[in-house]
């Protein structure tokens, strides 16, 4: 089985700072691709930045800049570093986890975290 704990969101005011991180435990024997994606209300859940096995990065548009994705594999972990925070990067945060836990790969969603940007 496996799980992912999703840390670090919050509230935050306009211009500051967050960094989130996903954790992934359990029978795990390789992790592919990793990302995080985010929904605010009323919007459908949309890419924000994801990173491969051998750590190419791609970023949404409203991310680029400002947000930066990376991982540590030996804590099967991936992070995203926000700055410069806005109002509307409010959200529900979620990471996306590639993982071979016997035969074929799975995504796997962490449990979601709250951003809170006030203006």
């Amino acid at each position: 089985q496996v799980q992912l704990v999703e840390s670090g969101g919050g509230l935050v005011q306009a211009g500051g700072s967050l960094r989130l991180s996903c954790a992934a435990s359990g029978s795990i024997l390789s992790i592919n691709a990793m990302g995080w994606y985010r929904q605010a209300p009323g919007k459908q859940r949309e890419l924000v930045a994801r990173i491969t096995s051998s750590s190419s990065t791609h970023y949404a548009d409203t991310a680029k800049g400002r947000f930066t994705i990376s991982r540590d594999n030996a804590k099967n972990t991936v992070y995203l570093q926000m700055n410069s925070l806005k109002p509307e990067d409010t959200a529900v945060y979620y990471c996306n986890v590639e993982i071979r836990a016997n035969y074929l790969y799975t995504n796997y969603w962490g449990q979601g975290t709250q951003v809170t940007v006030s203006s």
